[in-house]
């Protein structure tokens, strides 16, 4: 049992050490490009999401960074006026998936960061109980062509929520 436990740690330890990037791995002299499952299960995302209404165009355009992360822009134009605007960088790091916001004008070390506590395949919701709106984000894959981002915290002591409704871009 003891030398199990210890051939298990060694093991561990030369992974550790044989690190040589964030996307590789080394075991036994062996590289292997590490997984990124969590990340994984959000391509989905991956491609330009737009929501047009008399009001205004929504739209989020999502690409691939590196293998741990995703950035994407997203903003609002109403009357030929851009009326919002952000970053966004969904970054596995720590065996955690987090998402990222801060806008045009922000740094990425400025962002708001939100944790995913829930994931699978179709639903990612992504929490900061600390930020004063939006607490929670919630993503939504309805079909392949079809996704469903909504919003939701209080302001001025009232629950509010805010969906928006999105169509992948040919």
């Amino acid at each position: 049992m003891k030398s199990t436990i210890f051939i298990s740690f060694i093991i561990s330890a030369m992974c550790f050490v044989s690190c040589k990037n964030e996307s590789q791995i080394e075991v036994f002299g062996i590289k292997t490009k590490k997984k990124y499952l969590q990340l994984e299960n959000a391509n989905w995302f991956l491609g330009e999401w737009k929501n047009t209404s008399p009001e205004m165009d929504f739209t989020e355009n999502w690409k691939k960074e590196t293998d741990s992360s995703y950035r994407a822009q997203s903003f609002i134009v109403a009357a030929n006026d851009t009326v919002f605007f952000e970053h966004v960088l969904l970054e596995e790091a720590n065996d955690s998936l987090f998402y990222r916001a801060y806008e045009r004008k922000e740094k990425l070390s400025q962002a708001v960061s939100f944790y995913a506590t829930k994931i699978d395949s179709n639903q990612i919701i992504f929490e900061n109980p600390k930020h004063d709106f939006p607490t929670k984000i919630i993503y939504k894959k309805v079909t392949t062509d079809s996704i469903v981002a909504s919003i939701y915290g209080k302001q001025k002591g009232k629950s509010v929520s805010e969906i928006f409704p999105m169509k992948r871009k040919n």
